[in-house]
């Protein structure tokens, strides 16, 4: 299949692209042999071919594409084919000397004639920087003692600029120099830097922002090594031998631990005062910049005693704050002095109110805005947290508002069919239904709710509704299975022993201990006796049961008679029981949907 980053063509598509140029433009554009292209990008998959039209002989005006895009993409596709094999262009640097008659006034003009324009003729790719060199203008064919007209006079004063801001494309054209990153990584690392924050995109400009500057400042302070472009260009080409067979991966991780991990345990030994120091001192110059006064750019502007530096916040992210806290309380969100802070809540929280003796407060946090009941105490690390939603305003987030989210999950009532309770809630994708035990629950049927209103309103029976319409649309997937034999009470341990329908068979299951019937058994005459048999052989080839087996022997032996001993001994079998099926249980887990 064709691919993107693919710079290698088929001989008869070569072929084609020579024939067409030769009809559409003439012999002279054709140049004598097929270019051939070497990709520059290591470890590229250039088995693929690259993405060209198959009539090459097709230009957009040939065609009856109705949708502009389309037409846009065909026409960029088409001429960067073509262009590939035409002849190269030939251009002339050139000095333009204009004098005025009476010699007193010379203009100068440096750039490019085109001598012969050659690819240029159907395709000239675009930039994303502005030409700011004069010897890359181009300039117009001119003759030694021509007359020139003077047509307007333009005034302008240029003025030396810094080097513009990356955009996505020019990103990776520096990665590809760089040595970074493979054609299949590029895409993912310009994402991820966005949805990161540590950078926006504005203008088709990719501009640091806060968060971005405090990671590089601290990577680059205490794991100088790892962020550096030979360092990670070099781990690049080790990873390219792993996946050629040539070098052996434990070799290359073992290697990068041994060094990572010796770095990692010699930071995680710094105080947090000694690194919020350093990142200070290695950002003032954008968290504290000159005042206009020339006075000292970290004196707290509230008590004028105190000095400005980051913080971080127990709720997580940083901010500026006074080192003379507690008696000031002085804060302003990280970054230089007047950046807004888009939640609108400050780093040390938003009290709302109270409810029932506890304080109820909105904090900005690592994922997002949340509200909170109480405070974080040694004695209650987590207090009941929830997310505010996107669609709310965090700013306008009131008492009631927040107590509202606090009693999420909310329990609609137990199904009509089976008495397992329904729940509505807001989850990481939105509002949402289970059926199930508890929210936190694996298993059961969940459903989408259509707003944010919904989850405090939504009654039982629209409830049961959108459950069965999320079944439905499952094609059954997520509802029990019947059993087809209830055997009864396990005689030992307790809870339901039943024959089950399977893919491969039916089989016993207990709790979560499924195990196979033997084919010379009928599922009808299988006893209690032989299914009770059947598990414990199942548990006795797990892992875990294996491990418990020599410590229970011996417990066994010593009490032989009495019921309390055979009580303590199935006792451990359930908790082997219990831990070892949990293993296989996890593939099966339905999808959540909340």
């Amino acid at each position: 299949y064709m691919r993107t980053d693919g710079i290698d063509m088929a001989p008869e598509a070569i072929a084609l692209t020579r024939d067409a140029i030769s009809a559409r433009y003439g012999a002279e554009y054709v140049p004598d042999a097929p270019r051939v292209y070497k990709n520059k990008a290591k470890n590229a998959q250039e088995a693929h071919e690259c993405i060209r039209p198959t009539e090459l002989s097709k230009a957009v005006d040939d065609l009856k594409i109705i949708d502009a895009d389309q037409r846009k993409l065909y026409d960029l596709i088409w001429k960067r084919t073509l262009a590939c094999q035409m002849q190269s262009a030939r251009l002339e640097r050139t000095t333009v000397d204009i004098g005025s008659e009476d010699q007193q006034v010379t203009l100068r003009a440096t750039g490019q004639v085109v001598l012969f324009d050659g690819f240029l003729k159907i395709y000239e790719e675009g930039r994303d920087d502005v030409v700011v060199d004069d010897d890359d203008k181009r300039l117009p064919q001119v003759a030694q003692g021509e007359a020139s007209d003077k047509r307007l006079v333009k005034p302008e004063q240029h003025f030396t600029q810094p080097p513009p801001r990356y955009t996505e494309a020019t990103l990776v054209k520096r990665m590809e120099e760089l040595g970074i990153g493979r054609p299949s990584t590029y895409a993912s690392v310009v994402t991820t830097i966005q949805d990161r924050d540590y950078v926006r995109k504005e203008k088709n400009r990719l501009i640091p922002e806060d968060k971005g500057r405090l990671v590089i400042a601290f990577l680059e302070n205490y794991f100088r090594r790892y962020v550096g472009y030979n360092f990670t260009a070099s781990l690049e080409e080790e990873l390219d031998d792993v996946s050629a067979g040539e070098r052996d991966y434990k070799d290359v991780l073992a290697t990068f631990w041994r060094d990572f991990s010796a770095s990692i345990a010699e930071t995680s030994e710094l105080r947090i005062t000694e690194v919020l120091e350093k990142i200070n001192d290695v950002l003032a110059p954008h968290l504290f910049p000159m005042t206009e006064e020339g006075g000292d750019p970290r004196l707290c502007p509230n008590c004028n005693v105190g000095r400005l530096s980051m913080r971080t916040a127990r709720s997580g992210g940083a901010f500026i704050g006074c080192s003379s806290y507690p008696e000031c309380k002085y804060t302003r969100a990280f970054g230089p002095p007047g950046i807004e802070d888009p939640n609108g809540i400050p780093p040390e929280g938003k009290y709302l109110g109270d409810d029932a003796g506890d304080k109820i407060s909105a904090f900005k946090g690592r994922f997002g805005p949340y509200v909170q009941r109480g405070e974080v105490t040694e004695e209650n690390k987590k207090p009941p947290r929830q997310s505010i939603p996107k669609e709310w305003v965090p700013t306008e987030v009131d008492l009631e508002q927040a107590l509202r989210l606090l009693s999420l999950p909310r329990e609609i009532g137990p199904h009509p069919e089976d008495g397992i309770m329904v729940w509505a809630n807001i989850g990481r994708y939105g509002p949402y239904l289970k059926h199930a035990e508890s929210t936190s629950h694996r298993g059961g049927t969940n459903a989408n709710l259509e707003d944010i209103e919904s989850v405090f309103s939504v009654g039982m029976n629209h409830a049961v509704q959108l459950l069965a319409e999320k079944i439905a649309s499952r094609g059954g997937r997520g509802v029990a299975a019947a059993p087809l034999r209830e055997l009864g009470e396990h005689p030992d341990m307790g809870g339901p022993i039943n024959i089950m329908k399977g893919k491969y068979g039916p089989y016993v299951k207990w709790e979560k201990v499924n195990a196979t019937i033997p084919s010379e058994i009928e599922p009808e005459d299988l006893s209690i006796d032989q299914a009770v048999q059947l598990i414990e052989e199942k548990l006795a080839k797990s892992p875990a049961k294996r491990k418990a087996a020599p410590k229970k022997k011996p417990a066994a032996k010593k009490k032989a008679a009495p019921k309390k001993a055979a009580a303590k001994k199935p006792a451990a079998k359930k908790a082997a029981a219990k831990k070892a099926p949990a293993k296989k249980a996890a593939p099966k887990k339905p999808a959540d949907d909340e």
